[in-house]
């Protein structure tokens, strides 16, 4: 009897297609993993449909796999890898002769996908996702970096307590609220206050009404 006649075959050819496409995106194998994946998925769709519904289906498929690429390079929101594994699952589960053939072709796509993550722990991973990463991590750091020149602008600001100090709360400058710590003292709600110093994103704050009352 063919095996391909058994509805649960669809869910290894899948697998082992999306597996190795996935694979090929994620490591460096020059290519091997890619025709082995698309080998894998080219018997898929051949067994189950038209000559011509399968250059349209194959290209669905393909059109995810190009989505998912596309985020990855160049948008790396998730927003078109979401909208790409959507239509590779959508592309295999139409394609299947049957609805139980068709669950088991999805459940591979998904289970390919989850799978092909043990590659990095065997090959080399692709200069592409460490790019990513490291771009993650300057971008990151000049946010930070952003954000401690944007602290270190309120030395000597006043403002007033969002909330008691005892000694830490919520204070608010030009409009703006800040976490800060007083500097020992507690400070009333409504109390005007100075910045007296910022380490990294920690604002220390002083009261001011006490300046003018010795000042009087």
């Amino acid at each position: 009897m063919d095996l391909l006649s058994y509805d649960w075959i669809a869910l290894f050819i899948t697998m082992l297609g999306t597996m190795f496409l996935f694979g090929e995106l994620l490591v460096n194998m020059r290519g091997i993993f890619a025709v082995m994946g698309l080998g894998f998925i080219t018997v898929y769709f051949s067994s189950f449909l038209a000559p011509h519904m399968v250059i349209i289906m194959m290209i669905v498929y393909l059109l995810g796999l190009v989505l998912i690429i596309v985020d990855g390079k160049l948008v790396n929101d998730g927003t078109l890898s979401t909208i790409g594994i959507i239509s590779m699952v959508i592309a295999v589960g139409l394609s299947a002769p049957n609805w139980v053939a068709g669950l088991y072709s999805i459940i591979g796509v998904i289970l390919g996908a989850a799978a092909s993550l043990l590659f990095l722990k065997v090959f080399k991973r692709r200069d592409m996702w460490t790019k990513l990463t490291l771009m993650d991590s300057l971008s990151s750091e000049r946010g930070y970096n952003s954000m401690k020149e944007t602290y270190s602008s309120l030395v000597g600001k006043t403002g007033r307590a969002l909330t008691n100090m005892r000694p830490v709360g919520t204070i608010v400058i030009e409009e703006e609220e800040f976490s800060a710590v007083s500097n020992g003292q507690w400070i009333f709600k409504d109390e005007e206050l100075k910045v007296v110093s910022v380490d990294g994103t920690k604002i220390l704050v002083k009261k001011i009404s006490s300046d003018h009352t010795q000042s009087v």
